[in-house]
């Protein structure tokens, strides 16, 4: 089905608050699929109901008897927040679940149920108390900046429907001795007073290695400090932990958490997908999606949202350039050097018979000739006496060695 990837965008945030009119229309869009024999896109549409299904049996009655188990006030939008005692700056944000994104990030199938799982932990803590075992109350996430760590924690908490409270750690950290360690109590202390998830933020910031040569003996303390407070902050509500640079954090920061999640870069599926899901109102043709996520290949999400961002800009300041989407990779590609995997960005600038030798060869990709065609503005004739070109250049090379 043409379009199907922007279909399935629109199920999606149709799905997450669906009307029972609405999933009526996306249930005849899925038998109409199955009947005329695309099994792949029912299936999606399947996937999308079924998901939709459980997130409902999972909330909110059954999260609100879990919620109740938790010991602590409830917070309000008139909370006074802990500040620092030397520069009076708040020591945390608070959000609250209507504040937070409903839409679920996009990960891949494994780590999309590992969160699962997770989440109904917390949506059967009953079943889970009576064979004596709670809901995992501790989860550190670690991972390449920009793979959607923070808004995994949000949207979580969205799940829960508990307010959190946000922490960037480096803003605990104070040059007056000892007040950052005092940061961290008043904060321990205001978060185990309330039910809430509480979510550190840039955790490396304080989490440091003690043995770390470098470092002064207050770090020490303060890391000391930050140790007694996750074990005391235990039995009191959920922590979840965030850090981009996960080899700086103490052996001993590690073992306070039950759930350790590796947040990873995208693959090529998950790549094109983030791909599609930022492009609306954009319609991308699906061999635009495929490039994009060819070439963003070792990216991260946000580095991809960047891109898809830097294309509909050009779409829309273009008419009929049918040239635009390579125009538009070596122009992101020069602003954005670091974020463009060298091999790739090197193809751009090449000759572009070797990029369309490239782009042929890939199996990943299955590009036709028409494919490359269509994007780079040429016939399928001229793409193939390119591509010729390339094949009689290099047979020469191997013959003259």
């Amino acid at each position: 089905m043409n379009h199907f990837s922007i279909i399935q965008a629109l199920c999606r945030a149709a799905i997450a608050d669906a009307s029972p009119a609405a999933r009526k229309q996306i249930e005849r869009l899925r038998d109409a699929l199955a009947r005329d024999g695309d099994a792949k896109s029912a299936g999606a549409l399947s996937a999308l109901l079924t998901n939709a299904d459980r997130t409902r049996e999972l909330a909110p009655s059954r999260i609100e008897r879990s919620k109740s188990h938790l010991q602590g006030e409830n917070l309000t939008r008139n909370t006074p927040v802990p500040v620092d005692r030397e520069t009076s700056a708040p020591l945390a944000d608070i959000l609250f679940p209507s504040d937070i994104q409903p839409s679920p990030p996009l990960f891949n199938a494994t780590v999309s149920a590992a969160i699962e799982t997770i989440i109904e932990e917390w949506a059967n803590y009953d079943a889970l108390s009576q064979i004596d075992l709670r809901p995992s109350k501790t989860c550190l996430m670690y991972g390449a900046p920009g793979t959607g760590k923070t808004r995994l924690a949000l949207w979580m908490a969205h799940r829960l429907d508990l307010p959190v409270v946000l922490v960037k750690l480096d803003g605990l950290v104070s040059s007056f001795l000892g007040t950052t360690a005092r940061n961290i109590g008043n904060l321990f202390t205001f978060a185990n007073r309330h039910r809430c998830v509480l979510l550190l933020d840039e955790f490396d910031a304080i989490a440091k290695v003690r043995d770390d040569p470098q470092e002064v003996g207050e770090i020490k303390r303060v890391v000391n400090a930050l140790l007694q407070n996750l074990d005391a902050r235990r039995d009191a509500g959920f922590t979840i932990g965030i850090t981009n640079h996960p080899k700086l954090l103490d052996p001993a920061v590690w073992r306070r958490f039950e759930v350790q999640l590796e947040i990873p870069r995208p693959d090529f599926g998950m790549r094109k997908a983030i791909a599609a899901h930022f492009m609306p109102p954009i319609e991308a043709p699906d061999s635009h999606l495929r490039l994009i996520a060819w070439f963003t290949e070792g990216a991260t999400g946000a580095e991809i949202e960047s891109l898809v961002r830097t294309y509909k800009k050009a779409t829309a300041l273009r008419d009929e350039d049918r040239r635009g989407l390579l125009d538009t990779l070596r122009q992101f590609a020069t602003l954005n050097a670091a974020r463009i995997e060298s091999e790739r960005r090197a193809l751009l600038f090449d000759d572009s018979a070797n990029l369309f030798r490239a782009m042929k060869s890939d199996p990943i990709l299955g590009f036709s000739m028409a494919d490359i065609g269509e994007i780079a503005g040429k016939d399928k004739s001229t793409v193939s006496r390119q591509l010729g070109r390339v094949a009689r250049s290099t047979e020469a090379e191997g013959s003259d060695g």
